[in-house]
C-alpha cells in the first residue's frame, strides 16, 4: 500500500549546475505552476518537479519525474570500468588474431592495396615493416584511426591508447626486423618447403616462422593472379601429411582469405569481364565444384550461366574440393551471401538476365548448404535480394523489352516464381494484379493478336503459372480471376463454346474439346471454362449423343480424366 505522497521542485540556474532542491510541496498545481514561473522569469535554465511516494514497509521514497521543462543536460562524461582500462591488444602477439588482422587491413587498406600485399604479409615481413616505418605518417594515422574509437567505446584518455598502440607497434615491428636481420626466416631458394616444415615441427614459434617463409617467397610476384599460382606451387611443395603439412597449410590459408577478400583481387583473378553475378557465380563454382557438376548434368543450362574457372583459380577449386582450405571456402560462400544482401545489381543492364543468374545462384548454394552454409543463412540471403526485384526501377526495367502487355504479364508472372519471401512475393504479385486487371490488358486480348482459340490457350497457360508460383492464396484468386474474366471475355466474344456445340464433328472429339475448355487446358478458369462445362453437360444428356456414346463405350476412355479434371466424374 503506497504511503504518504508530496512533490518536489528542483532547479538548474546555469546549463552545467547541477539540480538543487528549490521547494517541496503536497499540492502538485502549487509545485508546477511555482516551477513555471521560475523559468518565466528566468531565474533557473532548467526545471523539473519530481513525486515522491513513500513505502511505509522500507520507508524509502519513490520518484517519479512529473514534469521537466528548460535546457536538458549535458551527456555525462563515461566512467572507465576496472575492466576496460586495459586495451583489446596487450601485446605483440595480439596483432597476429583474426580479429586483429581486419582492424588492421581496414587502417590501412590504402597503403596495401598500392603495395599488393596482405596485412599477413606486412606482419612477417622485414622488407615491408621496414618500408611502412619509412613512410611517414601513414603508420601514425593508422594509430589514430584504432584509437579515437576505441576511446569514445570505453572512456579511456585517448593520449594514453595513443602511447599505448605505439609501443605495442614497435615491439611488433622490432620483433620481425629482429627476425629477418638474424636469419630466422629460411630462404627457399637453397631449401625446399617440406623440410623447413620438418625441421620447424615443435619448434616454439614455428607459426611464426613458417608465415615468414610464405610470406618471404612471394616477394617479387607482383598482381593478384602471379601471386596465387606462387602460394598453389607452395602448396604443392608442402609436406604429404602430418602437422608439417598442416602447418603449411594453415599459414597459405590465412593469406588467400586476405587476398580474395577484396573484391578488386576476385574480379582480377575470375576475369575483369565479369559483371558482378558473374563473378559470384565463379566463386560459388570454385567453392563448389562438384556440386554444380551435379547440377549441370542434372541441367546443362546451367553451364551457360556458371562461368568456367581456369588458370590459379581453377587449382585452388581442385584442392578446395579435395577438402583443403575449408575456412577459405566458408569465408568465400558468405562473403558471396554478403553481396547478395547488399544493393548492387547483379547484372545492371540485363534485368531478365539477373533473375537467371540469381536462380543459378539460388540453387548452387542450397546444394552446398549443410556444408559451406545453412539453409536459413541461404534463404535470407535471397529474401533479401528479393527486396531489390521488385521496386519500381528494376520492374520498369524489366518489362521495357516486351512490346504486348501479355509479355509483360508473362514476365511479372516469372519474376513472382522468381522471388522469396512472403512480403516480396506479395509485392510482386500486386504488379502482377495490376497489369492483369488493366483496361490495356482486355483490350489487346480482345482484339489484336491471334484466334481466340490461341489467345484461351495463352491464358490458360498463364493461370497455371500464377497457381505455379507460390503466392498467396488472396492473390492467387484475385489474379487467376481476373485473367478468366478476360478469357470469359474473348471466349463470349467468338461465340467458341457454341460454335464448338453445334459443329458436325464426332460426339466424341466435340465431349473432348469441350472439356478441355472445362478443365482449365485450353482456356482459362472463369467464365469461359464454366460455359464450355455447362456446353458438355448438355451435349452428354442429349438423345442422340447418349447413343452414340453407348454405341462406342471404349470411345468414353480418353474423356474420364478430362470430366475428373471439369468436376463432371469423382
Amino acid at each position: 500500500m503506497a504511503g504518504p505522497v508530496h512533490y518536489e521542485l528542483y532547479i538548474r540556474k546555469t546549463a552545467p549546475a547541477p539540480w538543487s532542491l528549490m521547494l517541496a510541496t503536497e499540492e502538485r498545481k502549487h509545485a508546477v505552476d511555482t516551477a513555471e514561473e521560475i523559468l518565466k522569469d528566468k531565474r533557473a535554465v532548467a526545471v523539473r518537479v519530481t513525486r515522491e511516494t513513500l513505502d511505509p514497509d522500507t520507508m524509502e521514497f519513490s520518484s517519479h519525474t512529473v514534469l521537466t521543462r528548460g535546457v536538458p543536460e549535458a551527456p555525462k562524461k563515461r566512467l572507465v570500468n576496472a575492466d576496460e582500462e586495459r586495451s583489446n591488444c596487450l601485446g605483440p602477439q595480439d596483432l597476429y588474431a583474426p580479429h586483429a588482422r581486419e582492424l588492421i587491413g581496414r587502417v590501412l587498406e590504402d597503403w596495401l592495396g598500392r603495395n599488393g600485399i596482405t596485412v599477413f604479409e606486412l606482419l612477417h615481413r622485414p622488407d615491408l615493416v621496414e618500408k611502412l616505418e619509412a613512410s611517414g605518417v601513414e603508420l601514425q594515422h593508422a594509430i589514430q584511426k584504432v584509437v579515437i574509437p576505441e576511446s569514445q567505446a570505453t572512456g579511456q584518455a585517448s593520449h594514453e591508447l595513443i602511447r599505448h598502440y605505439q609501443k605495442l607497434v614497435g615491439q611488433a615491428m622490432e620483433r620481425v626486423m629482429s627476425a629477418g636481420r638474424k636469419g630466422t626466416f629460411p630462404d627457399l631458394a637453397n631449401r625446399s618447403l617440406a623440410d623447413v616444415a620438418e625441421k620447424l615441427a615443435g619448434a616454439p614459434d614455428r607459426s611464426f616462422i613458417m608465415g615468414g617463409v610464405i610470406a618471404g617467397a612471394l616477394a617479387g610476384a607482383r598482381g593478384v593472379r602471379p601471386r596465387l599460382d606462387r602460394l598453389m606451387d607452395l602448396a604443392d611443395r608442402a609436406p604429404g601429411e602430418g602437422a608439417p603439412r598442416a602447418m603449411v597449410m594453415v599459414a597459405i590459408e590465412q593469406i588467400l582469405c586476405e587476398q580474395l577478400g577484396a573484391r578488386t583481387n576476385l574480379s582480377e583473378i575470375l576475369g575483369p569481364a565479369l559483371d558482378q553475378g558473374g563473378s559470384l557465380a565463379a566463386v560459388v563454382r570454385m567453392v563448389a565444384p562438384r556440386e554444380i557438376e551435379m547440377l549441370i548434368r542434372h541441367d546443362p543450362r546451367m553451364a551457360l550461366l556458371m562461368p568456367s574457372v581456369d588458370g590459379p583459380a581453377a587449382r585452388l577449386g581442385a584442392r578446395i574440393e579435395a577438402g583443403e582450405y575449408p575456412i577459405l571456402a566458408a569465408s568465400l560462400a558468405r562473403m558471396v551471401l554478403r553481396e547478395l544482401m547488399g544493393q548492387r545489381r547483379l547484372r545492371p543492364a540485363d534485368a531478365p538476365g539477373e533473375i537467371d543468374i540469381l536462380r543459378a545462384l539460388a540453387m548452387s548454394l542450397t546444394a552446398t548448404a549443410g556444408r559451406l552454409l545453412t539453409l536459413d543463412e541461404v534463404q535470407t540471403a535471397f529474401t533479401e535480394r528479393s527486396k531489390s526485384l521488385v521496386t519500381a526501377d528494376f520492374v520498369q526495367a524489366y518489362v521495357v523489352p516486351c512490346e504486348t502487355v501479355l509479355c509483360e504479364a508473362e514476365q511479372l508472372t516469372r519474376l513472382c516464381e522468381n522471388v522469396t519471401g512472403t512480403a516480396n512475393k506479395r509485392s510482386a504479385a500486386r504488379w502482377l494484379a495490376a497489369c492483369v486487371t488493366s483496361l490495356r490488358f482486355e483490350s489487346e486480348m480482345r482484339l489484336n493478336g491471334p484466334t481466340a482459340s490461341r489467345k484461351l490457350q495463352i491464358l490458360a497457360q498463364l493461370n497455371r503459372s500464377v497457381k505455379a508460383a507460390a503466392l498467396s492464396e488472396h492473390d492467387t484468386d484475385q489474379i487467376m480471376t481476373s485473367i478468366g474474366h478476360v478469357g470469359g471475355v474473348v471466349e463470349a466474344e467468338a461465340r467458341l463454346t457454341l460454335q464448338l456445340a453445334r459443329a458436325t464433328a464426332p460426339v466424341q472429339q466435340k465431349l473432348s474439346a469441350l472439356l478441355r475448355l472445362a478443365a482449365g487446358e485450353t482456356a482459362p478458369l472463369g467464365p469461359a471454362a464454366d460455359r464450355a462445362k455447362a456446353e458438355a453437360i448438355k451435349l452428354f444428356r442429349a438423345p442422340d449423343s447418349r447413343a452414340a456414346l453407348t454405341a462406342a463405350p471404349e470411345s468414353l476412355a480418353p474423356l474420364k480424366g478430362l470430366m475428373k479434371a471439369a468436376g463432371l466424374a469423382a
